[in-house]
């Protein structure tokens, strides 16, 4: 078979619009002006995809928009960085979500709509697209309920035909976390943030979840913010610490250190220098506000990586702005 792609994405597809200033709004008809707005590439499936574009993976991607200004925006956005769109699915009686940001320095507020988000469904998939990557990926399992019956069945599908699969679960709005022992025996990566984590294994240690969840998926990532990440692959536990970075905006930076990882997963790189690519690229896209304004090129982060491996220590190379 011909491997066309490294990667195929099936996710969501919304942007985001975000406000700075004085965002908080005043009802009865008050009228408040902020400092910025600025429409650009939502979603974790979508950061995720441009964020291993940008790494030079050949991407491809699978999800649902509406024929209208937000949909035709993030199609060609997407096709801009390079990712495959043919698979993506125009539907003229959907509208495309949309996720409104309002950020006040460090916190923020998200209003979002989600239009076609929860539409997706496995079969949407061409099976004959599983035979020309190497990966598939899945973000945001719980705002994506029709696509969650069948994607146990499709992480199956494609592993039968020597695809490996990740999965970013994001957050459980409900807080039951049930029903993933079927796709977690189909995963082969699975990626979390430490609330996640704790959640999804009822522990209350993260090194004590990984390790519960690691008997399950074949590699678990598990993202610690500003602390760095952990990894674990069979008995070896891997912990980065964090890169030092001055944060505009955290929006998407568990994505991009998704893509990251992939990365180094997909080329065959032992565990601890994987997880440091994916450190690398989760801290440099908060440079800048938005998911993917500061996603790195491989250049630049391997880089930084270099850098790191030869000092022993995270330090940005000479010329990243901090």
């Amino acid at each position: 078979m011909t491997r066309i792609y490294d990667l195929l994405v099936v996710g969501e597809i919304n942007p985001d619009l975000i406000l700075t200033g004085d965002v908080e709004p005043v009802f009865g008809q008050v009228e408040k002006l902020v400092d910025s707005a600025t429409l650009t590439v939502g979603s974790s499936s979508a950061i995720f995809a441009c964020g291993a574009a940008r790494l030079g993976l050949k991407t491809t991607f699978v999800g649902l928009c509406g024929a209208d200004v937000f949909g035709h925006f993030m199609v060609d956005q997407m096709h801009r960085r390079g990712i495959g769109v043919e698979h993506i699915q125009i539907r003229p009686d959907g509208a495309t979500g949309l996720s409104v940001i309002l950020a006040r320095g460090a916190d923020r507020a998200i209003l979002t709509y989600p239009g076609l988000i929860p539409v997706l469904r496995a079969e949407d998939v061409p099976l004959h697209l599983l035979e020309q990557v190497r990966h598939l990926h899945v973000a945001s399992y719980f705002l994506q309920s029709n696509l969650q019956p069948g994607l146990p069945d499709l992480f199956r599908q494609a592993r039968a035909l020597g695809v490996t699969t990740s999965l970013d679960t994001n957050y459980d709005p409900s807080g039951q976390w049930h029903g993933f022992d079927a796709l977690l025996a189909q995963t082969d990566v699975l990626f979390l943030n430490e609330t996640e984590a704790c959640s999804l294994s009822r522990e209350a240690d993260v090194e004590a979840a990984a390790q519960k969840l690691a008997a399950l998926v074949s590699v678990v990532a598990i993202k610690l913010g500003a602390r760095g990440a952990l990894a674990i692959q069979g008995s070896r536990i891997v912990n980065v610490p964090g890169l030092p970075v001055k944060v505009v905006d955290t929006v998407g930076a568990g994505d991009s250190f998704d893509a990251g990882f992939i990365y180094g997963y997909l080329h065959g790189w032992d565990l601890e220098r994987t997880l440091r690519l994916a450190v690398i690229c989760g801290s440099l896209s908060t440079q800048a506000a938005g998911g993917i304004a500061a996603q790195p090129t491989l250049i630049e982060a391997l880089d930084i990586l270099a850098t790191w491996e030869k000092k022993g220590a995270p330090t940005l190379s000479e010329g990243e702005g901090q």
